[in-house]
């Protein structure tokens, strides 16, 4: 949770610099969880959907920061976000980017988020 929190509170706008996989994963499955706990709601209760509508607005913009940081971190152009317009292929190339671990050490789009540099390896799993 708290990498979803991190992207809704220190990176809101934030489309420059790196996020690494875990930030970016975190961000999507919590995101996803609360949609549908959302839309479940709305169809239980009958309502239309509207707090499901008005959090997808909420969080399309930290969305799409993240989604652009994390293709930096593979030293991809965020415009490269614009694959998924194209049906299936797009979305297939984003997929194996997103899961594509990150560039060790700095790159043009700035230094490396999980700190590891000059040849430092870390033992965590899940960095």
């Amino acid at each position: 949770m708290e990498w979803y929190l991190k992207v809704l509170k220190e990176h809101y706008a934030d489309f420059n610099g790196r996020a690494r996989r875990q930030e970016y994963w975190m961000f999507v499955l919590i995101n996803f969880g609360i949609s549908v706990v959302l839309s479940v709601i709305e169809a239980l209760t009958g309502l239309p959907p509207f707090l499901s509508g008005i959090y997808s607005i909420a969080v399309l913009v930290p969305g799409i920061g993240v989604s652009v940081r994390r293709l930096h971190d593979i030293n991809k152009s965020g415009w490269m976000l614009l694959l998924a317009l194209i049906p299936l292929v797009g979305g297939i190339i984003l997929l194996i980017w997103m899961a594509k671990e990150g560039d060790k050490g700095s790159n043009q789009y700035g230094n490396d988020p999980k700190g590891v540099a000059g040849g430092e390896v870390s033992n965590n799993p899940f960095e």
